[in-house]
């Protein structure tokens, strides 16, 4: 009997799935890092606000908390929190505009000029002077930036026809306009809808699949009355965070969001 020397294909194939495994080791969190979550805070100063800004301060990251000049003024409290963040070298004021359209949306984007003398004013409140200022117009999820363009896809096709003016205008009074890819829910009462475990595998899918309008780029809307204590506020974004770390997603400024020219 003929004895023949045992295949060694195993043993290559072995190899072979060794030298994957240690390149996909080396690529996955590289590929991670190059993905980014802008952190965006909407209609504060708000209750909430406060502890927004303490799990900001504790974890060291970035965010944007994009304010509303009325909100500012409503009490000294209101005014204190717009001073704290400011003095925070992580955090990015941005315009909300003054009235956040006192939540009458068609109403206010039927005046165009009354649209950009809301966002001027807000810019007022809020000390915003560095142009151009970031901003995010109420009640629509729309970018006007320099390289990209797009209106909010909620809206009918008749009505985002009629407001495409607003949005021009107000972005060459020296505003950046930014929409975002995804959002914490809230419900009426302003209780987050996900917990931060699902919101986090959310993101997790959307990256995989590309669903943003920046590739590898994620901006965030969260609005500060979801981090009330009432609703764990803390907690919840403390745990938001650790998430996207443990997924070893960076976190960005939003004045990077765009490219370098």
């Amino acid at each position: 009997m003929t004895v023949r020397p045992a295949s060694r294909l195993p043993v290559a194939a072995g190899a072979a799935l060794a030298v994957l495994l240690a390149v996909l080791l080396v690529v996955a969190p590289a590929q991670a890092a190059q993905r980014t979550v802008y952190l965006t805070f909407d209609d504060g100063p708000l209750d909430g606000t406060a502890n927004v800004l303490s799990v900001l301060e504790q974890e060291q990251v970035p965010a944007t908390l994009f304010m509303v000049g009325q909100h500012v003024l409503a009490s000294p409290d209101h005014k204190a929190l717009l001073a704290r963040a400011k003095a925070m070298p992580l955090v990015t004021i941005g315009n909300h505009s003054f009235s956040h359209a006192n939540n009458r949306y068609k109403a206010f984007y039927a005046d165009t000029e009354g649209v950009v003398a809301d966002m001027l004013k807000a810019n007022a409140v809020l000390g915003l002077t560095v142009k151009p200022v970031p901003a995010r117009l109420p009640g629509r999820d729309v970018f006007r930036l320099r390289y990209v363009s797009r209106n909010d896809l909620s809206v009918g096709e008749v009505q985002a026809a009629s407001e495409q003016v607003d949005f021009e205008f107000v972005a060459a009074s020296d505003f950046d306009v930014y929409g975002w890819d995804f959002e914490w829910f809230h419900d009426g009462t302003g209780k987050p809808v996900q917990k931060a475990e699902r919101l986090v595998d959310e993101i997790a899918r959307l990256f995989a699949y590309g669903h943003m309008l920046e590739k590898d780029k994620l901006i965030l809307l969260m609005h500060d009355q979801m981090f009330q204590d009432k609703f764990d506020g803390v907690a919840n974004l403390t745990a938001l965070i650790a998430g996207l770390r443990a997924r070893g997603y960076a976190f960005g400024h939003i004045a990077d969001y765009s490219p370098a020219d």
